[in-house]
């Protein structure tokens, strides 16, 4: 099966594009094809914790070319978007790295670890205890309102992994006794601010993706047609019997390259 060249791909990047440190098998050539034959793509990433310009450099630095600032779409860009829709407040904490504190100082956010109305939590590999029960206060006594880019609950690390962002939210909704507004993917808010960011309908778009629960079910929950590429979380047989189906399953990118 060949590339529809009138679709827009959205297309995950951990396990899908990359692993770790280092490009998946095809992943560069499978780029550089739609390049060539002007097909529309934009990566779609539950990580927060880099900017578009860090990605894109450390893609570069893995074989992948010609990548550009605005080929890249983070949960924290549309945590921000969406917040920006929901209310005037511009008063922030924040929990996360470079790619949240970015996207919330181009947003017009302000941040204040007093009087803030806002609390965004990404996945920060530098927090500790102090903040998260600054971010909790807030949100419990201050009432306000809490945004968490995503919800992952591990980060695959190789042969280990990292505590995912999920399990952080999870903790400070216990602790707060509050929940908070889910951004990343499988989220339909995370679908409607990657279309207004194409400026595509879902009908226009196809989601590529290793991962059932975010990048499939990204797709399948928001009208998106999907397909799984086994090269990361989730491989053929464990698909077959799954209770959410891809649209096309393939074990390669390479294999969506001929036509």
């Amino acid at each position: 099966m060949g590339l529809n060249c009138d679709k827009t791909y959205l297309i995950d990047l951990d396990g899908t594009m990359i692993q770790g440190d280092k490009a998946i098998a095809g992943a560069p050539q499978f780029i550089q094809y739609l390049q060539e034959h002007g097909i529309a793509y934009v990566f779609v990433t539950n990580n927060a914790m880099r900017t578009p310009v860090q990605i894109m450099e450390k893609m570069h630095r893995m074989g992948f070319a010609n990548l550009k600032e605005e080929d890249f779409f983070t949960s924290a860009m549309a945590a921000v978007s969406h917040v920006k829709k929901v209310t005037k407040e511009r008063r922030a904490f924040m929990i996360g790295e470079a790619g949240l504190a970015q996207a919330l100082t181009q947003g017009g956010f302000i941040m204040d670890r007093k009087q803030a109305k806002l609390v965004f939590v990404g996945l920060d590999r530098h927090a500790d205890f102090t903040q998260y029960c600054e971010a909790a206060n807030l949100i419990r006594n201050r009432h306000a309102l809490f945004i968490g880019t995503n919800g992952d609950r591990r980060v695959p690390q190789g042969d280990h992994f990292l505590i995912g962002n999920g399990a952080i939210l999870n903790m400070l909704i216990y602790a707060s006794e509050t929940d908070c507004i889910l951004i990343g993917k499988p989220s339909a808010i995370m679908m409607e601010e990657t279309l207004a960011y194409v400026g595509k309908r879902a009908a226009q778009c196809v989601v590529i993706g290793d991962n059932l629960d975010t990048d499939i079910a990204f797709g399948k929950q928001n009208g998106v047609s999907s397909i799984l590429v086994c090269s990361g979380v989730h491989n053929r047989s464990e698909a077959k019997n799954y209770h959410i189906q891809a649209d096309l399953i393939v074990d390669s990118l390479c294999e969506l390259l001929i036509n």
